[in-house]
């Protein structure tokens, strides 16, 4: 596990309110950097998905999904094995 010391600069009212919700843990800051990496991955691949031609998926387009689909599949390994 890799472990890193941030140092964030917020407005006061907002850090207290994340500190009220408990939002400022390890633990809600972790589930946070994954749902956004979720999101992310999410819109890359709609984005993608834009990008290709209505009707044919050429064999570049289909390599884009498929080393994509890896890449979301490493992930979940990555983190289920920690």
């Amino acid at each position: 596990m890799t472990r890193l010391q941030l140092t964030l600069n917020l407005p006061d009212e907002l850090a207290q309110r994340a500190q009220n919700a408990g939002l400022l843990t390890p633990e809600a800051i972790e589930t946070m950097l994954r749902e956004q990496l979720k999101k992310h991955a999410g819109e890359n691949l709609r984005a993608m998905w834009a990008r290709s031609p209505g009707e044919e998926l050429t064999p570049e387009i289909e390599q884009e999904i498929v080393e994509e689909v890896r890449a979301v599949r490493a992930e979940r390994r990555k983190r289920s094995s920690s």
